[in-house]
């Protein structure tokens, strides 16, 4: 947790307690080809669904695939998704 600094401005890539902005640089590299690779585009109205997706690849990028499954059915216990306005139709 909390907040650190890298300078870039000031030639600095790593600060001196050892943080640097590489993490949250291959995160974004993430969402730019999720974006761009399979969804195309967002709506701002989503973007946190889209954000948590992102999120769950880069918490769990180093799991195997049955892990990811696995964790990911844990996590959708007891909730529902619907989009109010719409109809699916089979």
């Amino acid at each position: 947790g909390g907040h650190h600094v890298v300078k870039h401005s000031q030639g600095e890539y790593v600060n001196s307690d050892g943080f640097s902005s590489n993490e949250v640089e291959s995160f974004f590299a993430i969402v730019k080809r999720g974006i761009y690779g399979n969804f195309h585009s967002v709506s701002k109205k989503h973007l946190q669904r889209y954000m948590d997706e992102f999120a769950f690849r880069w918490n769990n990028r180093e799991m195997e695939f049955e892990g990811k499954t696995v964790q990911a059915l844990r996590q959708v216990s007891g909730k529902r998704l619907m989009y109010k306005g719409t109809s699916v139709s089979a």
